[in-house]
């Protein structure tokens, strides 16, 4: 029978470097396959859940109507712009109404807050900002790439295109005025302006933070419910400088979860070389409890990328 040739020293390091430069491609594929396709999963499952909570939760017959016929595409409002009275904003992380932009197939229900939690549940709006439909300026700020990516196309928007937000308070289309892209710390696209506007904001070009693109639309059309029964208030100014997109993940979560997965695929190294008959076996088990510490340092990790991204 013959025997196995005996590797010198070198060539075994040369091995090992060769399994972990494998492991590490593998790695880097599955979480770019996880920003893409597994972040979209889970902001697809809390829009729904915020979908529901929008269109049940509110016991005003008006605006389940209104989200019911939206979600149709039904024929937008055509009367005179009427401003919304302003009032206090939901709690952060609850919904504020559904966002549609029809030239680009968008139908998203948007929350409180442009923290990186808020925008994994879909667009956020700015808190301190006037609420859709009130005077001042609205601002949305929304993923580009990766949970659902709502704003990946909002760069194809033109001059006209409407923009439909549906709340509490009303039925509000803005006509697009302008398309722009700003410096990650030009929060004056979001200051208050006279009149009734909206400002979307997202990362840009797609796959990088570098800068800001910005689509302000102008209040063209409206519909306002009666009696929407929300406490009248006066928004306190954003607190940060800067426009939604920083990370604001913490360090040392991603860097105990990545220890621990590297300990993981070292035992799992070892225990193949110890037990080299069974190899393929401690590979598919090992593989198999690797991917919850996996997945796990996968969304540590997130979190530390640009929030818009």
């Amino acid at each position: 029978m013959a025997q196995s040739p005996i590797l010198s020293p070198t060539m075994r390091i040369v091995g090992i470097i060769g399994k972990v430069l494998i492991a590490g491609g593998i790695t880097l594929l599955l979480f770019t396959a996880y920003q893409i396709w597994g972040t979209a999963i889970q902001e697809a499952h809390t829009q729904s859940a915020l979908r529901s909570s929008l269109e049940h939760e509110t016991r005003n017959a008006q605006v389940r109507r209104a989200l019911a016929e939206a979600t149709a595409l039904a024929k937008l409002p055509t009367g005179p712009p009427v401003a919304a009275a302003t009032t206090s904003a939901p709690a952060e992380g609850k919904a504020v109404g559904e966002l549609r932009i029809p030239a680009i197939g968008l139908n998203q229900v948007v929350v409180e807050g442009t923290n990186t939690q808020d925008l994994r549940k879909g667009p956020g709006h700015y808190t301190g900002t006037p609420l859709p439909g009130q005077t001042g300026n609205a601002a949305i700020a929304g993923h580009r790439t990766t949970y659902g990516h709502p704003f990946y196309s909002l760069n194809v928007l033109k001059v006209g295109n409407p923009i439909v937000v549906t709340s509490i308070q009303g039925i509000f289309v803005y006509d697009v005025t302008k398309t722009q892209v700003v410096a990650p710390s030009n929060s004056s696209v979001i200051a208050n302006t006279p009149g009734v506007h909206l400002t979307l904001t997202t990362c840009n070009p797609r796959f990088s933070a570098s800068t800001r693109l910005v689509v302000t639309g102008v209040l063209a059309h409206s519909q306002l419910f009666a009696n929407p029964g929300l406490p009248r208030g006066v928004a306190k100014r954003p607190k940060s400088n800067n426009l939604a997109g920083d990370s604001n993940g913490q360090l040392k979560d991603a860097i105990f979860w990545g220890a621990l997965v590297l300990m993981a695929g070292a035992v799992i190294l070892l225990l193949a070389h110890l037990f080299p008959r069974p190899r393929w076996i401690i590979y598919v088990v090992g593989t198999a409890g690797l991917l919850v510490p996996l997945y796990v340092f996968f969304g540590a990790i997130s979190p530390l990328l640009p929030a818009s991204f």
